[in-house]
């Protein structure tokens, strides 16, 4: 993914004299986000919330869990997420917010290029080995990789209060 087929600022939402958030300023949101919410449902229905460190590589984001975890079960059963990330601040910042299909990353390549992208996002603190498709722990955990490429993603602007939406 390069760049989304459509632009648009909801006027509904949006301040007059507001404009639309550009696409390079809602990847560096999601470059720069130390936490991102991820929500799943589970097989009954019921939606699931987490919090997670991601990396943003390649046009999608990226994040990892344990294959025993409830968002890896919510996975199997309904691969949709949302993933959210921005300030809690409401008069200033930027949020936003990832809509897309989860699946699981298993090449190697990839999966190195994503362990160094953990390691230099948090400066060492997660590191990972790649072998079998997963990540491993250095205490021997497994970490299973999943990717979202973006079908849609909303960006609130706050301040000047903004609604943009950009779809792929």
């Amino acid at each position: 993914m390069t760049a989304p087929t459509s632009t648009r600022l909801d006027p509904r939402f949006s301040e007059p004299d507001a404009t639309a958030t550009t696409w390079d300023d809602a990847v560096a949101v999601l470059r720069s986000a130390g936490v991102s919410w991820l929500t799943t449902v589970r097989a009954d229905g019921r939606p699931h919330v987490t919090p997670l460190v991601a990396v943003w590589l390649d046009g999608a984001v990226h994040f990892c869990t344990g294959p025993e975890e409830q968002k890896a079960r919510n996975l199997a059963a309904n691969p949709h997420v949302v993933l959210t990330t921005g300030c809690n601040r409401w008069d200033d910042g930027l949020d936003v917010v990832v809509e897309g299909r989860a699946e699981r990353t298993t090449d190697e390549a990839t999966l190195a290029r994503l362990a160094d992208a953990w390691r230099a996002t948090w400066d060492g603190r997660w590191d990972f080995e790649v072998r079998n498709g997963a990540f491993h722990h250095p205490d021997g955990g497994e970490a299973h990789v999943w990717s979202v490429t973006p079908t849609k993603v909303l960006a609130f602007g706050k301040g000047t209060f903004s609604h943009t939406t950009h779809r792929f």
